[in-house]
């Protein structure tokens, strides 16, 4: 399953082609799979206008090097793996990658972890996506209430959802206003508004981004859950690093 080559395009697919999206969920779901691989999570996001980095699937070793050539370093690669829910406890991560030299290197041992973790994995390829610069991270999930249906939650991202739990919730289906009353919220906000000279965080597309996930959630009650950890701020733009998308 999946797709060979640089998907660059999809960062500027804004219409949702729900036929294709049901069509991806059946497959995983005749094949007794409840998480969607990250780089079909990655297209539903960016069909909904959520910008994710360019990226592409690796099968081999020397397509590898050729797709992070062609995207520019520093890319990172992740293994693809039905059996490997999470990709870093296994090993299956290696960030800031910046030569050739270091592609091949990774990709090899990639591969060796996942065997490592689970001998019975089977992994499908390697992830390639461009490495963006720091930025301020937050998360945007939903999951799904018994007596009120798909719930949206933002909140600070990365290690920090652990940490502070500074998280805010709302009942889907919401629109940008109420997103963005969702992010006004938090008590981290200062820290998206911009402290010791930052920029503020582009709050427009974030506001986009939480509702689009609101949507998403709503067309396709299929997905049980869904996170989006971290979202990478900056001042004029946001990209969705890492998602995980569970199924019913």
């Amino acid at each position: 399953m999946g797709f060979d080559g640089v998907w660059e395009a999809l960062q500027e697919e804004k219409t949702v082609n729900r036929e294709d999206i049901l069509n991806e969920i059946e497959q995983f779901k005749k094949e007794g799979r409840k998480f969607l691989s990250e780089p079909i999570s990655g297209k539903f996001l960016a069909s909904y206008g959520i910008p994710i980095p360019p990226a592409c699937i690796a099968k081999n070793v020397e397509k590898a090097v050729k797709y992070a050539q062609e995207l520019g370093f520093p890319v990172v690669l992740k293994v693809i793996s039905a059996q490997i829910i999470h990709k870093s406890d296994a090993g299956g991560v290696i960030t800031n990658i910046d030569k050739k030299e270091k592609v091949r290197e990774a990709f090899y041992r990639i591969v060796e972890n996942a065997r490592k973790y689970n001998p019975k994995a089977k992994v499908e390829g390697i992830y390639v996506q461009k490495m963006v610069p720091p930025g301020r991270e937050v998360i945007i999930g939903v999951v799904k209430d018994k007596q009120f249906g798909p719930v949206v939650m933002f909140g600070l991202g990365g290690i920090l959802v652990e940490v502070f739990k500074d998280v805010v919730f709302r009942v889907a289906p919401i629109d940008r206003e109420e997103a963005r009353e969702m992010i006004d919220e938090i008590k981290g906000l200062a820290i998206l508004q911009g402290v010791r000279g930052e920029k503020p965080v582009d709050f427009n597309s974030l506001s986009e981004a939480i509702a689009n996930t609101s949507r998403l959630a709503i067309d396709f009650p299929q997905i049980e859950q869904l996170d989006i950890n971290p979202v990478c701020l900056y001042p004029e733009k946001i990209y969705a690093l890492d998602t995980r998308i569970i199924l019913e």
